[in-house]
């Protein structure tokens, strides 16, 4: 794990802020050598919030992939407030749209790098292909690819993903499958990944084109962005809220007090 980390409920979360975050990942990209070393893997990002925390008590390659991150951004309310009630020192959330964004404004003030997209609809990246020429005009798209929605994939078809990807040889690597399938495919995969740094960043292709609004900025502030969305998609997101956040909740209370996780 790079960069200071705290101890919630058994992962290693990053303690950094939004901005230092961005600078750390950015720094990797730029000062990365071009020839890479027989072991040296890319380096990745994932989030956890209160959900994935407890879908990964029942996925042991989803909990593997968690700890293995490079980053673990604390994605979510109930995770800041597990720091404060562990005595910890994060204070505010670290988005996976916080960090797309931050990577490519600084990438795009200087001209050489790229990025590639990988997940989502041929609609959706289509869409992205043409705000990022408006948005981010010095960095290359080396490419998009739209995998088959499944859950599972076979061979053949992970080893066209990993192909396109090499051959567009890009720096940054962006992934949205959704979770837990976009974590697991970067862990199961890093070792043949020719790319610099790879994000699991799920629902921000979905923001970034529009197609999805994230909460007014006063939700965001307060803890509460989930809020809208579940007023506005309850049978899809009623479980994170009603399920696993309490689940969550106990574990890290559990810690507080010393008790060990079973």
């Amino acid at each position: 794990m790079i960069g200071p980390v705290e101890n919630i409920a058994g992962y290693k979360v990053g303690a950094q802020s939004v901005r230092a975050c961005v600078t750390d990942i950015v720094s990797w990209i730029k000062n990365r050598k071009q020839v890479r070393k027989k072991d040296e893997n890319c380096r990745w990002l994932a989030c956890i919030n209160p959900h994935s925390y407890a879908v990964a008590l029942n996925d042991v390659v989803f909990s593997r992939a968690l700890h293995a991150a490079d980053w673990l951004i604390p994605d979510g309310a109930g995770v800041v407030f597990a720091s404060k009630l562990l005595n910890g020192h994060i204070r505010e959330r670290v988005t996976g749209s916080d960090i797309f964004q931050g990577v490519l404004e600084e990438l795009n003030r200087t001209n050489g790098y790229s990025v590639f997209f990988l997940g989502s609809t041929d609609e959706t990246l289509a869409a992205i292909r043409a705000r990022m020429v408006v948005d981010y005009p010095n960095i290359r798209l080396a490419g998009t690819y739209s995998p088959p929605f499944k859950p599972v994939y076979s061979k053949e078809e992970l080893d066209a993903m990993v192909t396109a990807i090499n051959d567009a040889a890009p720096d940054v690597l962006w992934v949205g499958m959704t979770a837990p399938k976009q974590e697991k495919w970067i862990y199961e995969n890093r070792t043949r990944l020719n790319v610099k740094f790879a994000g699991a960043i799920g629902a921000v292709f979905d923001f970034y084109t529009g197609q999805v609004k994230r909460s007014h900025p006063f939700f965001q502030r307060i803890g509460l962005e989930w809020l809208p969305r579940l007023i506005q998609q309850p049978r899809r997101l009623w479980r994170r809220m009603f399920v696993s956040a309490p689940i969550f909740v106990l574990h890290v209370l559990r810690q507080r007090l010393g008790i060990v996780q079973r």
